[in-house]
């Protein structure tokens, strides 16, 4: 009757949390009930929470980063640390550079994944050169392949469009239904502040944070807010790291503007001070936005407990330390301008959220599900299918173990960097348990599934863009 069932576990749902047992037959859960039976392989879950497969739908993995700098993870350990994670999907970028067509990105992409992933994969893309042709002809062709989500800068040189190529690319999205994120910090006010502290030789990591203030993502989050209303199409803002541009989403929303708002493990946990880190550490931590203060996590919190985020996602962007084409290279260090932007976090999110959310009291564990797994499957066109338990979705599933608490070392991750972030920082449970479409690929914290489990994931329409396209 069932290829497994997984017996007696606490399941959670971003709705409810019972005690049943899970049937599952060809990779979808087939039935959910009591006493469940007639399975080659029981799984018993007594006593362990029983949650929907995490999805983390903000990772970057093996996305070209400029001359002689190099990502540290490639399709296979970025995945095997997603799933060690609590993660059975991931959605990361796939960019177009400029001058470059998108749909060899595409091609490229997708040759770097295929036969490589543990967990399921889908790509966002990144529009760097909105060209008539791609606006007009490729764009539009790749969300009806089901790339239906698509991200621009508003700072980085070589990514950032001006407002006018912004609203050309809302419109595209507003016009095929999919779904824009956007990246909000004021290039100019960055370069100026940069070109100050060059002048001055203030150039050691730290400076990255100085130069990047609140008030260039609280500007740039209100002026993309504010594109998005002349096109009315709905956003979404990632990695938020501040209470002034959280505000702006409030507001927006306040008016009836479709916003949905993203943060990140970095904006819980680290602060500012980590970049003053002795000699040129700090460059571990350097990402963008970048980290703030006590007070800044403080309102995060508050906007995580108060529901003003919909999702909370890594951002993992892993680069080597001590690699010459990492964070040390020749240039970056000796100048914070040339340290890559990112750090490594996909497999720690979920345990530090669960840690810091659920059992200390900040948010339900329906909260924790909904924001870790539901609402990006909801987001970005994989619900039902994904995100959830429940009858006729894919059997994704994490069994997570509260004895299963340890302190984070690097030496017992699996993505490719060679230091984490949250080193040292203890979590109090862990998936230990993880099922890809049904079939066991981590057993008791041990990896027992092959490379290449994974499956690509086109997406239909979010139906959030979906409602704005019809209107």
């Amino acid at each position: 009757m069932f290829d497994t069932i997984v017996a007696n576990g606490t399941i959670s749902t971003a709705a409810d949390t019972y005690v049943a047992d899970i049937g599952i037959k060809d990779g979808v859960i087939t039935a959910i009930g009591r006493g469940l039976e007639g399975a080659a392989t029981v799984i018993d879950a007594t006593g362990k929470d029983v949650l929907p497969g995490g999805i983390d739908s903000h990772v970057h993995i093996a996305q070209p980063s400029g001359d002689g700098i190099e990502m540290a993870d490639d399709f296979a350990s970025g995945t095997l640390s997603a799933l060690h994670g609590g993660n059975t999907t991931i959605l990361p970028f796939c960019m177009q550079e400029k001058g470059g067509s998108l749909r060899a990105a595409l091609t490229d992409y997708h040759a770097k994944a295929d036969g490589e992933c543990y967990t399921d994969v889908s790509f966002h893309l990144i529009i760097s050169d909105p060209s008539p042709q791609l606006l007009g002809q490729e764009l539009p062709a790749a969300v009806a392949d089901g790339y239906t989500s698509f991200k621009v800068f508003m700072t980085y040189e070589a990514l950032r469009l001006n407002d006018a190529q912004i609203l050309a690319t809302m419109d595209v999205a507003r016009e095929t239904g999919a779904l824009l994120m956007v990246h909000c910090e004021n290039e100019d006010a960055i370069r100026f502040l940069c070109d100050k502290f060059a002048r001055e030789s203030r150039l050691e990591p730290v400076s990255h944070a100085l130069t990047r203030p609140v008030a260039a993502e609280r500007e740039a989050t209100h002026r993309a807010i504010s594109l998005a209303e002349v096109v009315d199409v709905p956003l979404v803002i990632v990695h938020v790291s501040n209470g002034a541009a959280m505000e702006e989403i409030e507001r927006a929303r306040s008016r009836g503007r479709n916003v949905i708002g993203e943060t990140c493990t970095q904006y819980i946990t680290l602060t500012a001070k980590d970049l003053e880190g002795m000699d040129w550490e700090g460059a571990k931590f350097v990402c963008s936005p970048p980290p703030r203060d006590e007070a800044e996590q403080a309102k995060i919190w508050n906007g995580i407990e108060r529901g003003v985020f919909n999702l909370f996602s890594s951002d993992h962007c892993p680069f080597r330390y001590k690699d010459e084409r990492g964070k040390l290279n020749p240039k970056g260090r000796e100048d914070f301008r040339h340290i890559p932007n990112g750090i490594p976090g996909v497999e720690c999110r979920l345990p530090i959220l669960f840690t810091e959310g659920v059992l200390a009291g900040r948010i339900t564990i329906n909260d924790f599900v909904a924001m870790t797994a539901t609402n990006h499957a909801k987001a970005y066109g994989l619900y039902p299918r994904k995100g959830t338990i429940a009858v006729g979705a894919d059997a994704d599933l994490a069994i997570w173990d509260r004895s299963a608490g340890r302190v984070i070392a690097h030496a017992g991750l699996h993505d490719g960097s060679d230091y984490s972030p949250y080193e040292g920082r203890t979590v109090d449970a862990w998936p230990t348990t993880m099922l890809l479409r049904g079939k066991v690929m981590v057993d008791g914290g041990t990896l027992v599934g092959k490379k290449g489990a994974g499956a690509y994931l086109p997406r239909d329409l979010s139906a959030l863009a979906k409602k704005a396209k019809a209107a």
